[in-house]
């Protein structure tokens, strides 16, 4: 991929150019440390790096042009400087239009919520792909362009990545990408450049408001995914909402889209005709405007009940055929760490969860609690340097719903564990008669507590960073995955 200098400079018609506009421009990064030979480089100002201090750095690695807010005082020799007011605006000008819009070529499946999108996304794109479709991914867990693999770092990546994924899967011949999005991508327009078609809506619960601030901005941030459905060329552009879900009535007012709704009420699109939930599969009979779908599930829970629906409906509005739906979802056996059954010889049952947020451990809770015979065990955190309100909240909800309960740390950053498991607390300050609360900072002692003191005939939740294999620390990111940490100690046992 390439473009003349000349012409990006059209999208940029406020911007001041320093030095020659006739370059060819081979890539686009924000990042001094990949930059290469006909890059141009855009110095971005963050809270605490402002990438005009690493020009120097992205030249001696080949850049032939740079997006500036600032002039400095002396221009690395042979690079051409773009002065605008807003780098970021011009980075999503410049960006898509680089890789030729491949947001608008694809067909695009957008999920966004709370809770329920890496399970969703990563079912539609079975479906798809079973219906012959080439198709890629972008989520939490993962990039995926058809069958190649790469670890994902944000839930959606910056404009940059995200670009040249898209980018990626065009030239790999794909017609689809089922993606999640984050509410920082709809806040701080990640997504530049892309044309939806359609859009899911899981639910809108707690989370991020150390961003948002408010529950109203969180979901109005979610909002503009649906807001903006009909913008642009494409057909059959429809927004799926759970109306479970009170935001959803809400935004669906803002669409202009083609609407389907799921949820219990026999007024939906989609809903539960009976659904009967066991340890490790679950049966759902569903109401569908294509007629009933008896589907006999490997995963299990009624916040997957939600999930399957949500699924089922955007599956529908891309006119997949029932029975490829059907035979999708009768297969489909679970995303990592999305109430992951742990199997280590252990004689109770482990289940390892992504829940991070008081809606997520409420769900995945009431779920273990339906299968727990014995005592349900939950060992959970709260992430530093991340919205503390919901820290006690999730500390009241463990107690409620679980029997013995150890609170640990999850990935503390910046702030001192102790300090969060003290605000975590605060929710707890009754313990009930017959419930133990024990604080063990240190997560691999907090799992191995658990795992020395369950009994046979109990469950014992692990929540919190469900597939995720690092912890981060004040100092360093190490190492760590809770379904090895079982895995380990059971090895050890025997």
């Amino acid at each position: 991929m390439e473009k003349q200098l000349a012409s990006l400079l059209q999208l940029l018609p406020q911007a001041t150019v320093v030095g020659s506009s006739d370059k060819t421009i081979t890539d686009i990064t924000a990042d001094s440390r990949t930059a290469q030979q006909g890059s141009l480089f855009i110095c971005l100002k963050g809270a605490t790096v402002d990438g005009h201090k690493f020009l120097p750095m992205a030249a001696a690695k080949g850049a032939v042009a740079a997006i500036v807010e600032d002039l400095p005082e002396t221009a690395p020799e042979g690079v051409t400087l773009i002065q605008v007011a807003d780098s970021r605006e011009a980075m999503e000008l410049v960006t898509p239009f680089f890789f030729d819009y491949p947001g608008k070529t694809l067909r695009m499946i957008g999920v966004t919520g709370t809770n329920g999108k890496t399970t969703t996304t990563n079912i539609i794109r079975l479906i798809l792909r079973q219906a012959g479709y080439k198709v890629g991914l972008i989520g939490t867990i993962n990039i995926m362009i058809d069958d190649q693999v790469t670890e994902s770092h944000n839930t959606t990546p910056d404009v940059v990545d995200l670009q040249k994924a898209l980018y990626g899967m065009v030239c790999a011949g794909c017609q689809y990408c089922v993606m999640e999005v984050s509410s920082h991508a709809l806040a701080l327009k990640r997504v530049a450049g892309i044309e939806y078609d359609c859009a899911v809506l899981t639910n809108i619960t707690q989370d991020h408001l150390d961003y948002h601030k408010t529950m109203e901005n969180y979901r109005d941030a979610k909002s503009l995914l649906f807001e903006h459905l009909t913008d642009g060329d494409k057909e059959n552009k429809n927004a799926v909402f759970n109306m479970d879900d009170a935001s959803s009535a809400i935004i669906k007012a803002r669409t202009k889209a083609n609407v389907l709704t799921y949820g219990k009420g026999h007024d939906n699109d989609i809903y539960p005709l009976s659904f009967t939930v066991a340890p490790k599969h679950m049966q759902l009979k569903l109401h569908t405007p294509v007629g009933e779908m008896d589907l006999e599930l490997k995963i299990t829970g009624e916040f997957n009940v939600y999930n399957v629906m949500g699924t089922v409906a955007a599956m529908l509005a891309e006119k997949i055929d029932k029975e490829t739906i059907c035979a999708v979802l009768d297969g489909f056996d679970g995303v990592p760490g999305r109430f992951q059954l742990v199997e280590a010889g252990q004689p109770y049952t482990v289940i390892v969860d992504y829940a991070h947020t008081p809606d997520g451990l409420e769900n995945v809770l009431h779920t273990a609690r339906s299968i727990t015979k014995g005592k349900l065990w939950v060992v959970f955190g709260c992430g530093g340097d991340r919205d503390n309100k919901k820290r006690p909240i999730m500390g009241n909800l463990a107690l409620q719903l679980a029997d013995k309960i150890v609170v640990t740390s999850d990935n503390p950053r910046t702030e001192d564990p102790e300090l969060i498991i003290d605000e975590i607390f605060t929710g707890m300050a009754d313990v009930p008669a017959g419930k133990e609360v024990f604080r063990l900072s240190d997560r691999r002692d907090a799992i191995h507590f658990a795992l020395a003191k369950a009994e046979p005939a109990d469950v014992i939740l692990i929540a919190g960073k469900g597939h995720e294999n690092y912890q981060i620390l004040k100092d360093k990111t190490i190492h760590f995955d809770d379904k090895e940490v079982v895995q380990e100690y059971w090895s050890d046992k025997k």
